[in-house]
């Protein structure tokens, strides 16, 4: 069977798919925008979620409570910044075109930034752990900002109605990349039980941790490659920068002011971001927690990482489906209420089997949370403000994602304890449940 042939099968997608929301080459080029997903979640499962960050905790600032909240207010301030570009970087985008350029431009950043965290060092001076956040900042903005015009190229390249198939598809490939490079990281570089790393890297002065950082950057910049290879970038005749900013920055304006006509894609934008900053919040201090809580080692945390990374992905392709036929809002809603029951079951489990059994469960409603997200955006946009949407889409989380990790922060600090942190996450997605149940799924005019 062809490639082609293979794909069809089991995707159901043929090429009769219209020439305007799918160009020639639809399929490779809808699997090699998948494949960005595969190559940048490399930096969010093993720097930012599960590997990096407990080194940080652990090996530089060496109190994994305090750790956690420099961490965390690292995570709020990088939102911060990607909350006040994010919409007009999107504006420009959708005036100007060129969203592949945007894409490898902030991916450089995160790439560059990230292999740079080899230079950390195991100590806790002042100087090192402000060396290391700052690098931690500036990868995740340029992480977070190519999002938003990758995310841009959903409503372009995929037919409407396998949009949340191929929104989930993406999702799934960036839980197996995370869940690849984890392995990579754990037998290349840590080494499991009597097991030797393969990698001839040193564990003296944490080299084999801190090598991490450079092997991420590689894995992001080798499995990038396809997306600006071979999927199409949205075809118009390009304005100037000067005049494709201040056309967006106008639209922008004139949405905002006029929010009373866009009410219902206003409402989504903050219920997502509410319950979306649960989410980012989850990813800053997942490792950190279960390292914490449970005295888990940087093997055992890697394990745990890479089941937890199957079944969010399995989560994320199986839903992609039942977005497609029931509706995002819907597979949003249930995830939801999925994520809520597993999350508040965590709190109360000492064992650390238990925990990893509810943790897993929690782990296949966060796929479908962010797939049938980025799916509702891309449906509830105004017709020609797709990047702009997905701009305040990243606005709007970012605007407040500092909230969630300093809400974490704060409440750990305050009972001494990470589940009291957890159960502000917990809260985040009781909110923004609730928001969403007043969402209209259709697309404003």
């Amino acid at each position: 069977m062809t490639y082609n042939g293979f794909l069809t099968k089991i995707t159901g997608m043929t090429d009769s798919v219209p020439e305007k929301l799918s160009p020639h080459h639809s399929k490779r080029s809808i699997t090699s925008w998948c494949l960005y997903d595969w190559a940048n979640s490399a930096f969010s499962t093993v720097i930012i979620t599960f590997v990096f960050s407990v080194f940080f905790t652990r090996g530089i600032v060496g109190d994994e409570t305090y750790g956690a909240v420099l961490w965390s207010y690292a995570i709020g301030l990088s939102g911060l910044f990607i909350a006040l570009l994010a919409p007009l970087m999107g504006a420009v985008a959708d005036h100007s075109g060129h969203r592949k350029t945007w894409i490898f431009c902030l991916s450089w950043l995160c790439i560059v930034a990230t292999s740079l965290l080899w230079f950390a060092q195991p100590h806790s001076s002042f100087a090192n752990i402000m060396f290391v956040l700052t690098l931690v900042i500036l990868a995740n903005i340029g992480f977070e900002l190519a999002q938003v015009f990758y995310n841009a190229m959903l409503a372009h390249i995929a037919p409407s109605h396998l949009m949340g198939r191929i929104s989930g598809w993406g999702w799934a490939a960036g839980y197996i990349g995370g869940l690849c490079a984890l392995a990579l990281a754990l037998f290349g570089l840590v080494g499991f039980g009597d097991v030797e790393p393969f990698l001839p890297i040193s564990g003296a002065d944490s080299a084999n941790l801190r090598a991490t950082g450079p092997m991420t950057a590689l894995w992001f910049l080798i499995f990038m490659l396809p997306l600006l290879w071979f999927t199409r970038d949205m075809e118009h005749a390009p304005l100037p920068f000067a005049k494709a900013f201040k056309t967006g920055a106008t639209q922008i304006w004139h949405m905002l002011r006029d929010i009373k006509s866009h009410k219902n894609i206003a409402l989504f934008l903050v219920a997502s971001a509410i319950y979306r900053d649960g989410l980012v919040t989850l990813f800053a201090i997942g490792g950190v927690y279960a390292a914490g809580q449970y005295g888990m080692d940087f093997a055992e945390i890697l394990i745990f990482a890479i089941g937890l990374n199957v079944f969010s992905g399995l989560g994320a392709f199986v839903f992609g489906w039942l977005d497609d036929y029931l509706g995002s809002k819907p597979t949003i809603m249930i995830s939801l209420m999925g994520l809520i029951a597993f999350g508040v079951s965590v709190l109360f489990v000492h064992d650390q089997s238990m925990f990893t059994m509810l943790a897993f469960g929690m782990g296949f409603f966060i796929g479908p949370v962010q797939a049938a997200s980025r799916t509702l955006a891309g449906r509830l946009a105004p017709h020609g403000m797709i990047t702009q949407t997905y701009g305040l889409y990243a606005f709007t989380g970012k605007s407040i994602a500092f909230m969630g990790p300093v809400a974490y922060g704060l409440a750990t600090q305050a009972f001494g304890t990470q589940q009291a942190g957890m159960m502000s996450i917990v809260l985040f997605w009781v909110v923004g449940l609730a928001l969403l149940a007043w969402v209209r799924e259709g697309a404003d005019d």
